[in-house]
């Protein structure tokens, strides 16, 4: 007999006394599991946690690098299998965890967050909000602590995407002397945005500087708490704003979202070449992966109509050696959504459409994951270097 579930009072009540199996048999059988995004196996990885053997019951924890993992199902199947074929082992308790990596090269600059994703685009109308807004969703909805930062200073319309009524305004507090500010919460994501502080009707005439300005005000004075993910809706473009804010930001990574016709790509093209520019600058971004919206349209017969062409996403992941996270379809119910308030992955999860922002959502945790794993790995050889380093200088010293 064997048990497979995510908290289960059969692992909790198990003690570790011993019994048919060691705990070297486990971790050997479950040794032939790899990751397959890292290429390792799950115990050298350390995924493996409270390891339990009592009689012919074992019990453990995998913890995996993001709640999005995609392949978390497959993962606990396949270990639940191989400690299962284990001569004498009767029951099975696995219980899945996350702890979501943050990459050890990044400053940390904004209290409580791990990492910070932004969106962006070359030029307007692509949809970029839209995604935003639907990824961090998709992300929260995994059980990921997620906030919404809408940076687009000029045009910040996440406010009406995700519900916010006119008027309603974020709470603040001081804190020693500074004004800081509680995010407003919505669809279980936390959200801030110059909408909130500025008058529907009324333009945003700001200069360079007090564009700035606000952008470290959102980055230094807004509580976000403790978040896994933080995603910046950037403005459109290459500009200034754009360069500001990348600057300043603390970013893991970027996704470039764009349509699928030529001119958006020669656009997208700008966008990525902005964050390649700043890593050769010192200050590295990389591009997480491509988004392509509105990549066709379905009539009500199930005919695809390329209303935008097609490949555009496609070349321009290809240009950059990333993945094209996913090609979402220009649908109705998207955009009503958006329109009402009521965005689709929140509303209606199970719908295709939000399967789509679903697996953008699992690839960028898992890129962002990767990236993570690698990072500690360099950091933690490059530190065992260095100690090496400093041992045979001091022996060298006493020769």
């Amino acid at each position: 007999m064997s048990e497979q579930n995510d908290q289960s009072t059969f692992d909790d009540d198990i003690p570790d006394t011993g019994g048919v199996v060691s705990k070297e048999q486990i971790l050997t059988a479950l040794s032939t599991i790899n990751d397959p995004d890292l290429n390792r196996d799950i115990v050298s990885l350390g995924f493996i946690k409270r390891l339990r053997v009592c009689g012919t019951n074992v019990a453990f924890d995998i913890e995996l690098t993001t709640p999005a993992c995609p392949v978390r199902e497959q993962m606990q199947q396949a270990a639940q299998d191989v400690v299962s074929e284990l001569p004498g082992v009767e029951r099975v308790a696995i219980t899945m965890t996350a702890q979501t990596r943050q990459i050890p090269a990044v400053r940390n600059l904004i209290p409580g967050v791990k990492n910070a994703i932004a969106v962006a685009s070359g030029k307007g109308g692509v949809g970029k909000s839209t995604t935003a807004v639907n990824l961090a969703i998709a992300l929260a909805q995994t059980g990921a602590q997620v906030g919404l930062l809408d940076a687009d200073i000029y045009g910040p319309s996440i406010p009406i995407m995700l519900g916010v009524p006119e008027g309603e305004q974020p709470m603040g507090t001081e804190e020693n002397g500074v004004q800081m500010i509680f995010p407003i919460e919505r669809w279980g994501i936390k959200l801030m945005s110059i909408g909130f502080l500025t008058e529907k009707e009324n333009p945003i005439i700001w200069r360079g500087p007090m564009v700035g300005k606000m952008i470290q005000t959102f980055l230094g004075t807004v509580l976000w708490g403790e978040l896994d993910y933080l995603i910046i809706d950037l403005p459109p473009g290459t500009g200034d704003t754009q360069l500001t804010l990348v600057q300043s930001a603390p970013l893991s990574g970027a996704v470039i979202v764009t349509t699928p016709e030529q001119v958006a790509i020669e656009d997208v093209m700008r966008a990525g070449r902005m964050f390649e520019k700043m890593g050769q600058q010192g200050t590295p971004v990389p591009i997480l992966g491509i988004v392509e919206n509105m990549s066709w349209f379905e009539t009500p017969q199930g005919e695809r109509i390329e209303l935008f062409g097609s490949g555009g996403g496609a070349r321009a992941a290809q240009a950059f050696g990333v993945p094209l996270l996913g090609q979402v379809p220009r649908q109705l119910e998207i955009t009503r959504g958006g329109d009402a308030g009521a965005p689709i992955c929140a509303t209606q999860p199970d719908s295709p459409a939000a399967q789509i922002y679903h697996e953008i959502a699992g690839g960028v945790a898992r890129h962002v994951a990767t990236l993570a794993m690698q990072g500690q790995r360099g950091f933690e050889e490059g530190r065992a270097l260095k100690t090496m380093e400093e041992l045979v200088s001091r022996k060298g010293a006493d020769i």
